[in-house]
């Protein structure tokens, strides 16, 4: 049997911990003005058949921009369906040029207009693991039930965000943000798991870096 002090020993050493390092590139040193009624789009990568940002990444980002500010994000959903089918993986522009033969379609630029639109956030990224060890193992005896063990796995996110102005059709910056972790599982009788927050401290960081991109301008009423 575990003693009090050793339990908290062993759970002390296995606490989870995550680094993140985060780089960026600006077009100008002037910040990106918006006004309240202009909006922001966070759009996740995706190669069809092959990979995708996911969309629980794009919206993360987002609500992190909107965080205690005025700035006014549209989820991808709601801009896919808007412009279906238009930013499917197999169909969407994924470079400046391409995006402005597709917006000089006049009812898409109209749909952009109605949506009062101005800057696009392209992400694209991935969460994977990249190695694991140890071993849990739960049984069922007379005695009751239980699981034993150790295990741990390391997590890496890589993501860029590219910032694109619609209105001159330029790209006004990029975010590069590497985050890695190991988690834990210990197995003591009931396992007890300390997973490092590896996407959610990708997320922070890079939507954090990119609000600090804008300067929203809000009128008052």
């Amino acid at each position: 049997m575990f003693k009090l002090p050793c339990l908290v020993a062993v759970l002390l050493l296995c606490a989870a911990c995550s680094t993140t390092n985060i780089d960026e590139y600006r077009s100008t040193v002037e910040p990106l003005l918006l006004d309240n009624s202009e909006k922001v789009v966070v759009l996740g990568r995706r190669d069809a058949g092959h990979y995708e940002t996911g969309i629980d990444f794009s919206d993360c980002v987002g609500r992190v921009l909107q965080s205690d500010s005025p700035m006014q994000v549209i989820s991808e959903l709601e801009f896919i369906d808007a412009f279906y089918p238009w930013f499917e993986p197999r169909v969407a522009p994924k470079n400046l040029s391409r995006l402005k033969r597709l917006l000089e379609e006049p009812a898409l630029n109209e749909k952009l207009i109605s949506m009062d639109i101005r800057y696009m956030v392209w992400i694209d990224g991935q969460t994977n693991t990249v190695d694991s060890s140890g071993s849990m193992g739960c049984s069922i005896g007379p005695g009751g039930a239980g699981c034993f063990g150790f295990s741990s796995w390391d997590d890496e996110s890589s993501y860029e965000a590219i910032v694109w102005d619609l209105d001159s059709f330029k790209e006004k910056g990029r975010v590069n943000v590497d985050s890695e972790g190991t988690s834990y599982l210990v197995g003591l009788v009931i396992p007890v798991p300390f997973i490092a927050r590896v996407q959610n401290d990708a997320c922070i960081g890079i939507g954090k870096q990119i609000k600090a991109f804008f300067e929203v301008a809000v009128q008052e009423k």
